[in-house]
């Protein structure tokens, strides 16, 4: 025996109620040319209603769909710099002897516009990060990063991440670092050619976090004011920042 797919049995139903509709219509009102001129009429119609249905159903649905992957996406974002992102930033930031030449830049305030954004976005690309690793840092900087590892790990097992390429750059620009710094049994000892190498690591996490950080600051600001304010009051590049109010 053949089971009909949902699909089927409601085209089929739909098929039903329109014989019963017309066959109504000429048990009542009689008039067979004037049913047969309307069941045409409306056939002739229906792949223009299938399109324009078709079309605008779809655009919705999929504008719709972006905006549902795009919350929970910076939902993911969001967890990321409250566990990882914005202490590495921290940490990064303060190493960083020419971070007075953007600091004021970093400083989102309340009043900017995605003008302000933007600008600082095409500044930042020019910028060329350079954190100061030492080899005590980097030690510091295996232990936080392995303290993370399994946080890390679970947010590479969120599908939804597959379809935002830059923060999952960010990701495996850190799980790369991660990896390297694992792997050294001896990182206090380490030659000043494979310090070179480690810093240029670091620094490639660095320049993505900032620029993920600027993104999502603006998310913030345009979707969520009130994580906004906590987001501005704990800025990773202010010296100043605390989470109280004081004002």
């Amino acid at each position: 025996m053949v089971r009909l797919s949902w699909e089927a049995k409601l085209g089929l139903f739909l098929v039903a109620v329109s014989v019963v509709v017309y066959a109504a219509k000429f048990s009542i009102l009689g008039n067979v040319e004037n049913t047969y001129y309307y069941v045409f009429n409306a056939l002739g119609f229906l792949p223009l209603n299938v399109l324009l249905v078709t079309l605008i159903l779809n655009q919705l649905l999929t504008i719709r769909s972006k905006r549902e992957k795009l919350e929970k996406m910076n939902m993911v974002i969001g967890t990321f710099f409250s566990e990882v992102g914005t202490a590495l930033l921290i940490r990064l930031s303060d190493r960083d002897p020419h971070l007075d030449t953007v600091r004021q830049d970093l400083i989102v305030g309340n009043d900017w516009s995605d003008e302000d954004f933007a600008r600082v976005r095409a500044r930042l690309e020019t910028c060329a990060w350079s954190a100061a690793a030492d080899r005590d840092e980097l030690v510091a900087l295996r232990s936080f990063l392995m303290a993370k590892r399994n946080f890390l790990l679970r947010l590479l097992e969120n599908p939804v991440l597959l379809e935002h390429e830059k923060f999952t750059g960010v990701l495996r620009a850190v799980f790369h670092l991660t990896d390297e710094l694992e792997r050294r049994e001896d990182l206090a000892h380490t030659p000043e050619a494979d310090l070179r190498h480690l810093t240029g690591d670091v620094n490639r996490v660095y320049g993505l976090l900032v620029a993920q950080w600027l993104d999502y600051m603006q998310y913030l600001k345009t979707n969520y004011p009130y994580l906004f304010s906590l987001a501005m009051r704990t800025n990773p590049f202010d010296e100043t920042a605390s989470p109280v109010v004081r004002e």
